[in-house]
């Protein structure tokens, strides 16, 4: 492979494949960008295309575009990672590739659907063709079992490659998750004419299936990520990932209960959900700490600085978005007051940036130092790495940005509505005309185009980096193979000092 140059078609078949998820969830990252910035301005400005593209329909697709393109940026790193730790080429190939361009096509068809039919009659021939009106999965009902159709070839493909090649802790989490990731999809699949019970299997797409199967998912790929990138030792990353399975399965089931209380079951679900659904992200920091800290251990380095650079923030990002927001919104006393404002937009937006947008990203660095003939990409690049960083900084700068605006929204909101206006329709319409809502609505969208612009920058950095680089990539050695440090004890009072 030529160092620096586009290498495609060196890449093996799993490789090529997760290059083409990949290209498919930047075009829907900048469309969910686009999408968001619309429906931000019709806060604003309400007439803004009225009639023509509404907000319900703008707002619909700037989420669905999120979940979909983030589902593309996983199983792209799946498919990234599959053959390096399994040590055999994919098995069924073919499968494989036939699952991408059915569920491309899939997406491109409702996205239009959505576009250009937008509504229909409340009948079955809707609830098919059209949208199942169910907020956060409106996909019609087609594309919800394609969905599930092709988590399962996908499953076929991960399960098969790995029973023809070796097993590891990762391998294994990776294998259970995904029969999980295809199961959870199908609650969302069938409804009750009961309201509540409806709801309570709603929640187990919306919220679960997020905070349980992805939240694993993304747990297998920092673990591989550290490993590539800092040679992490596996018996670090594995022992957290098992960490991580055991919150995710356990706290993450009971951390539902913060929704359960709004639909009618007991009021101590309230306390368990929300004490419960703080505790998630704690293991993927503590792994990302923990990989870092033994790496300085062991002269530190690191072949890929865009990469390692993304890790970090996801793991603190999930902390602050997942964890520190999601918390001190579901404690009772403050979700009575809080629950379907926009101080739940706030927590949604950092929420979903730092615990997935930026992990994707990071694998699609790994990805591209790969596809650059395993370029240098470490300290010292010929541009000092200036598009990667300022990309970095504005999409962070921009959501933050953003996530602070919502939050005093969602203060103003929860004073006027709930706190003083009983929760009543006229109390709604007016908590959002007073000046703290509008003016945090207007920080919101400045912030939501300097985001753009570092998404913009992004992808244009994915386009050119290493492209001008003639170095090979940094070799990092494998921490497994080093031993550990020794610790002697100096003097009496019992420093503790490092070995060589």
């Amino acid at each position: 492979m030529t160092v620096g140059a586009l290498n495609y078609a060196d890449l093996s078949i799993g490789k090529k494949l997760a290059i083409k998820y990949f290209t498919v969830a930047m075009v829907l990252f900048l469309a969910q960008m686009l999408f968001g910035l619309i429906a931000a301005w019709q806060f604003i400005a309400p007439d803004f295309l009225f009639g023509i593209l509404d907000f319900n329909v703008n707002r619909m697709v700037h989420i669905n575009a999120m979940v979909v393109w983030l589902l593309y940026g996983f199983i792209g790193s799946i498919f990234w990672l599959i053959e390096d730790e399994s040590g055999v080429p994919l098995v069924g190939a073919r499968i494989a590739e036939a699952t991408f361009w059915i569920l491309t096509v899939a997406v491109v068809i409702v996205v239009l659907v959505y576009l250009f039919v937008q509504s229909g009659p409340g009948e079955t021939a809707t609830l098919w063709l059209i949208n199942e009106g169910r907020e956060y999965i409106e996909a019609p009902r087609w594309a919800d079992i394609g969905i599930v159709v092709c988590m399962v070839a996908i499953f076929y493909n991960v399960l098969a490659t790995f029973l023809k090649g070796q097993w590891s802790g990762i391998s294994g989490v990776l294998v259970l998750d995904l029969i999980a990731l295809a199961g959870l999809y199908l609650a969302g699949m069938f409804y009750t004419t009961n309201l509540p019970v409806d709801q309570y299997w709603w929640w187990w797409v919306i919220h679960l299936w997020v905070e349980a199967t992805w939240e694993v998912l993304v747990g297998c790929i920092m673990a591989w990520g550290l490993i590539k990138t800092l040679g992490a030792r596996r018996k670090i990353v594995t022992t957290w990932l098992y960490i991580e399975v055991a919150l995710m399965f356990g706290s993450g089931i009971l951390g539902l209960g913060h929704h359960y209380f709004w639909i009618g079951t007991p009021e101590y679900w309230l306390g368990v959900g929300g004490f419960f659904s703080a505790l998630e992200p704690i293991p993927l920091v503590a792994m990302v700490v923990h990989s870092v800290y033994d790496a300085g251990r062991h002269a530190f380095r690191s072949n890929n600085h865009p990469a390692l650079a993304w890790l970090i923030a996801h793991a603190f990002g999930n902390f602050l978005g997942a964890g520190v927001w999601g918390f001190m919104q579901t404690l009772p006393q403050i979700n009575l007051y809080t629950h379907g404002t926009q101080w739940s937009s706030s927590h949604g937006h950092l929420a979903f940036f730092g615990a997935y947008v930026t992990i994707v990203v990071a694998f699609i660095y790994l990805a591209l130092q790969k596809l650059r003939g395993d370029v240098w990409m470490s300290g010292g690049l010929v541009d000092r790495g200036r598009k990667w960083k300022w990309s970095l900084v504005l999409t962070h700068v921009g959501m933050v940005g953003m996530t602070i605006a919502l939050l005093i929204a969602g203060y103003e909101q929860s004073f006027v509505e709930r706190a003083l206006g009983g929760s009543t329709w006229q109390a709604y319409f007016e908590g959002q005309m007073r000046p703290w809502f509008v003016e945090a609505m207007w920080w919101r969208m400045i912030f939501g185009v300097l985001m753009t612009v570092g998404v913009v920058l992004l992808l244009w950095d994915f386009l050119t980096i290493g492209a001008k680089e003639t170095k090979p990539m940094l070799e990092v050695r494998s921490l497994d193979e080093e031993p550990e440090p020794e610790e002697t004890e100096v003097g009496e009072v019992g420093v503790a000092t490092q070995g060589s």
